[in-house]
């Protein structure tokens, strides 16, 4: 019985260090504005991708840009952050998977503007629109074309 015990104690020890781990992946922090209807649509989208969001609209946005390291040429509508990272924009849920798999030097990622076609913005015609990788020092670079010729 002892024995036993103490395997069970062993294994709910592991469980509850390697648990939060485990949500933490899948944990983003999205500051948008309260009136955006397509920071919604992009919302519901990471979460049917099986993201746990939570959505945070207390701040002014140029102040969450600006304290998150935002470059001006990067903006776009919402402001999102996972595992460190920032995350501007209709950013589609394979370029962040990417993003987390390769775990960059870098600040994060961006798909600038409000490019149509892309997560929460179907509407339209798609666009050619580009994911950008900002770098710590602010500059980026093409991380992923998206839309038509890409």
């Amino acid at each position: 019985m002892k024995r036993w015990l103490s395997r069970v104690g062993i294994s709910l020890l592991f469980a509850a260090l390697f648990a939060p781990v485990a949500i933490a992946a899948n944990a983003l922090d999205v500051h948008s504005d309260p009136s955006c209807g397509c920071c919604g649509a992009w919302v519901n989208y990471m979460r049917a991708q099986g993201y746990t969001v939570t959505v945070h609209q207390d701040q002014p946005m140029a102040t969450v840009k600006a304290r998150l390291g935002v470059p001006p040429d990067a903006m776009s509508c919402h402001t999102a952050v996972i595992e460190g990272y920032v995350i501007e924009g209709h950013v589609p849920v394979e370029d962040i998977r990417r993003l987390l798999a390769e775990r960059p030097n870098a600040r994060g990622l961006a798909a600038p503007g409000m490019p149509i076609g892309s997560p929460g913005m179907e509407f339209g015609a798609p666009e050619r629109y580009d994911v950008v990788l900002i770098n710590q020092d602010g500059a980026s670079r093409v991380f992923t074309p998206h839309g038509p010729g890409a």
